[in-house]
């Protein structure tokens, strides 16, 4: 997986948008006007931060030593994902699925 992999991905979801707030260095990928996953582009190491369940964000960084609290972000609800290949490409969508899911959700 790379990063036109992970931005393909992000834009195949409906109503997704790329967008630039922070610089060239970042991309955010929102849907709905809310960000779903940052992708910097000037690390060694690819990853990318998510937006996850607080409960299921703990289960997920104990399982994976690839999944780490949230780099600049709220650390109970966001995920960084270093793509080391240590975990499948798979496991990495769904991972990018949940992120959308839950700012996504449709108001009730």
């Amino acid at each position: 997986m790379n990063i036109e992999t992970i931005r393909d991905y992000c834009l195949m979801k409906p109503d997704a948008e790329e967008t630039l707030p922070f610089g060239p260095d970042v991309i955010v990928f929102k849907v709905n006007n809310k960000s779903f996953l940052l992708l910097p582009l000037d690390t060694e190491e690819l990853r990318f931060n998510v937006k996850c369940d607080p409960d299921l964000a703990i289960e997920l960084r104990e399982q994976y030593s690839c999944v780490l609290p949230g780099w600049h972000m709220n650390k109970k609800h966001w995920n960084t994902i270093v793509v080391d290949g240590t975990v499948p490409s798979k496991l990495i969508k769904e991972w990018i699925d949940h992120s959308y899911e839950l700012v996504n959700k449709k108001k009730k």
